[in-house]
């Protein structure tokens, strides 16, 4: 039996990308087996968001044909469609295939070893109109299944490299969808995590029946055995009080938002072309608080943006603060090739954009350990995923706070009343209610 390995960088998309194409290989006879284990295919799923992602890209590439110099390296992903020919340059690299018919990946691969030719596979997405379609029934294993419904973004922010790479955006059917939800249902998944690069604009590029976002939680929802339903990421705009109040209609929607706010500045928000200002985003979130108390939303934020002074810096620190996000994701800016950031003037210095990483990182801190702390001595239900050292399993609360307790029995894709005890650095000590 053939044995394929793959190594993914970047987002919770690639991710599920990834795991698609590893049903595929297994599908076909290929057995699945650990990236450093000797494999016959070597499939690198890239990222190129940074310069940095780029280089690491390439690092992982070289990697896997040292590890098999006869073996067949696939590259795919962002830095494969943004760089085909860095990528096809590259000795050793078989085939190459962008952010488009990863569906034929196995099929490329086999054309490859066939006529021992290297394979390119990379075309202008910017052209592509219609959602990729990957069948995939998810990692047996796991108790979250993502679930893509949206591909490609038209947002154009001044930093960002993905709309260059994953094209315009295109929504998935909404029939696709539900059955895909439902074969996870029947794998006995409990939870769907909706994902996308776009989520909000899910369904916009409809031109006849219309579907949505809504649509598509609600109908979800009505899935038996799916208890479950999340949002991946979505943008402060798009949150709107229709969309909100739709929200709090459906008892499996989970009350956790994933808003990138990425400055809490309006002079750097300007800059980085996010076309909203921050009091339109406080009002969405307090909007979502009103709606929902409980409600868990955390928040990505780039430090060091091109010209960003301590004093705008201060402004987006205070702004954070106020907002008091359940958890940050800090990313010091990195220009990416390509980008109108990337030649901006007043490039702030690596060490400057450190210590302002550092700041945020201590603030989410406080801020994780404040919004757990309103939640001891509650119950809540929990969700167990995996089992750590010893008699010890962690899962999730419907908002999003993760979960230790101690069991002998196997809680494995259980959900079940927690009382919650004692706030720990990163986590709630917690036992079983009963």
């Amino acid at each position: 039996m053939p044995k394929v390995a793959f190594y993914t960088l970047g987002c919770k998309v690639n991710q599920y990308e990834s795991a698609a194409m590893a049903e595929l290989f297994e599908k076909k006879g290929y057995e699945i087996v650990d990236f450093d284990d000797k494999a016959d295919v070597y499939v690198i799923n890239t990222c190129d968001v940074t310069n940095e992602s780029g280089r690491k890209s390439r690092q992982i590439i070289r990697k896997a044909i040292r590890k098999n110099p006869s073996a067949k390296v696939a590259v795919v992903g962002c830095y494969a469609q943004l760089e085909p020919n860095k990528v096809s340059n590259l000795p050793g690299v078989s085939v190459v295939v962008g952010t488009k018919d990863r569906h034929k990946i196995v099929d490329l691969v086999e054309e490859a070893k066939q006529t021992d030719k290297q394979v390119v596979a990379v075309e202008d997405i910017m052209k592509q109109r219609t959602f990729e379609e990957i069948a995939f029934r998810g990692h047996r294993t796991k108790t979250r299944a993502f679930l893509k419904i949206q591909e490609g973004c038209n947002m154009f922010c001044s930093y960002c490299i993905i709309p260059y790479a994953r094209g315009p955006v295109r929504s998935r059917a909404i029939e696709s969808i539900i059955a895909e939800a439902e074969n996870l249902a029947r794998d006995g998944f409990k939870e769907i995590v909706l994902t996308g690069i776009h989520l909000g604009l899910y369904g916009f590029d409809f031109k006849e029946e219309k579907h949505h976002l809504l649509e598509v939680i609600s109908r979800i929802s009505q899935i038996e055995g799916i208890e479950r339903i999340r949002l991946s990421s979505i943008e402060a705009l798009e949150l709107t009080d229709e969309f909100l109040e739709g929200l709090l209609k459906i008892k499996s929607f989970c009350h956790h938002f994933h808003i990138p706010l990425q400055s809490g500045c309006d002079t750097v928000l300007k800059r980085m072309n996010r076309r909203y200002s921050t009091n339109d985003f406080r009002n969405r979130v307090n909007y979502i608080r009103s709606l929902m108390p409980d409600a868990s939303i955390t928040t990505d934020v780039i430090v060091g943006f091109p010209g960003e002074t301590e004093d705008e810096f201060r402004v987006t620190e205070s702004f954070i603060q106020e907002m008091e996000f359940s958890k940050l994701h800090v990313f010091p800016f990195s220009a990416r090739r390509g980008t109108p950031a990337a030649d901006m003037p007043n490039q702030v210095e690596k060490s400057v954009k450190a210590d302002r990483s550092h700041r945020l990182i201590h603030l989410s801190q406080e801020l994780e350990q404040k919004f757990r702390g309103k939640f001891i001595s509650t119950i809540q239900d929990v969700l167990f995923e995996d089992k750590k050292d010893g008699n010890r399993y962690e899962g999730l609360t419907e908002n999003y706070i993760k979960v230790v307790v101690k069991s002998k029995e196997d809680l494995h894709n259980q959900i079940i009343p927690v009382k919650l005890m004692e706030n720990m650095d990163d986590y709630i000590f917690g036992k079983i209610d009963k």
